[in-house]
């Protein structure tokens, strides 16, 4: 295409380059900048102390992490908010997933904090992805009331590929919580079924959320998780919906009696309410109180409390050996030859198992 401008009649004239466009990058940014500060562990503690929820965020994921040259300073953040934590309420909230975990959590926290007062923190658990190993941690999302509530910090966490609905981590998580002054806890589990005695073993009470009319009345008399329930409540329970649930909580008492009787000498009772609607939701929170008046008077409250102290440092044990095995140089370089041989059929694999911890214990363990 002829441009105007080269014509003879415009020869006169001279066409500027323009003005070279700056780069989009501020060049006097650095680029360290804006990186934080990281904070030592007497600066961690005393935000904790002071319920800074930066801090506390900053102190959980701390614990969650998992790199190894995170784990002695967090350990050492653990014990110094030992001293200030114990004194709140844990209650765990499990249910299959779709029955309203989440929105029933931000119904029952706003009724908790306006009837009590205090302080909540919710620690949710996300199911991580087997394939791409991350997590949505979107549960923040569905709890609008509280999210904006001053009172209360919600704490998304990855499962991780942790077993038994709770991440690894969540255990340490409510000790710093409860350092950090919140007197409520609630664990909200991922919703994987019959395997929740984690969260069971970290909790005052175990509450499970049911729903009506999944066409499976067996459901009613299965062990597992209905054991370990301390109530149980139907969701849904609104509209055309009313008389399934009152039907279903029927079912459930009555399988309840199929049950030995708890150790603590409560016997579960079966609540209907809405978690979209907010009714039922005092109903339910009188039992939960109930309850803790209940073992609180038989001593099972701080039983159990003591059970699950003993439960946890077992559960630290299998964890530290299971860590020290994994990252010992020697067995890192020996497990893939250990797959190939599995994978040809050299070995099978409790021998090529049997093999690497021979080894393992051979070049001295933890020692190394």
């Amino acid at each position: 295409m002829e441009h105007p401008e080269n014509s003879e009649e415009y020869k006169g004239l001279t066409v500027n380059g323009g003005v070279e466009q700056p780069s989009i990058i501020n060049p006097y940014l650095k680029r360290n900048r804006f990186r934080r500060r990281e904070l030592s562990v007497a600066e961690l503690v005393e935000g904790i102390v002071k319920g800074d929820v930066t801090v506390l965020s900053q102190a959980v994921t701390l614990v969650e992490s998992t790199n190894p040259q995170h784990y002695s300073k967090a350990q050492e953040v653990i014990e110094k908010c030992l001293p200030y934590s114990g004194n709140s309420v844990r209650i765990g909230i499990s249910g299959v997933p779709g029955a309203g975990k989440s929105t029933s959590i931000d119904e029952f926290g706003v009724h908790v904090l306006e009837r009590n007062g205090g302080k909540l923190a919710v620690l949710a658990i996300d199911p991580s992805s087997e394939i791409s190993k991350g997590s949505i941690l979107g549960d923040k999302t569905r709890m609008e009331k509280l999210s904006v509530h001053p009172q209360s910090f919600i704490r998304p966490s990855p499962s991780a590929g942790s077993l038994g609905g709770v991440a690894r981590k969540t255990r340490e998580s409510i000790i710093l919580c409860e350092a950090a002054g919140f007197d409520k806890i609630f664990v909200e589990t991922v919703g994987v079924g019959q395997s929740e005695t984690a969260c069971h073993s970290m909790v005052d009470f175990f509450l499970l959320i049911q729903l009506a009319g999944t066409g499976d009345e067996l459901q009613g008399i299965k062990r597992g998780i209905m054991e370990i329930s301390d109530g149980i409540v139907i969701n849904k329970c609104d509209g055309e919906n009313v008389d399934k649930c009152h039907l279903a909580a029927t079912n459930f008492r009555n399988a309840l009696h199929f049950f030995p009787k708890p150790e603590s000498g409560w016997l579960p009772k079966v609540l209907c309410y809405s978690g979209f609607y907010g009714t039922g939701v005092k109903e339910v929170w009188d039992m939960v109180y109930e309850y803790f008046d209940f073992v609180k008077a038989n001593g099972y409250f701080q039983y159990r409390r003591n059970e699950q102290n003993k439960y946890w440092m077992y559960e630290t044990i299998n964890e530290q050996l299971r860590n020290s095995f994994y990252h010992n140089e020697t067995i890192q370089q020996r497990l893939a030859d250990a797959e190939k041989m599995v994978l040809g059929g050299v070995k099978t694999s409790f021998g090529a198992a049997q093999d690497l911890l021979d080894e393992y214990w051979g070049i001295g363990g933890l020692k190394d």
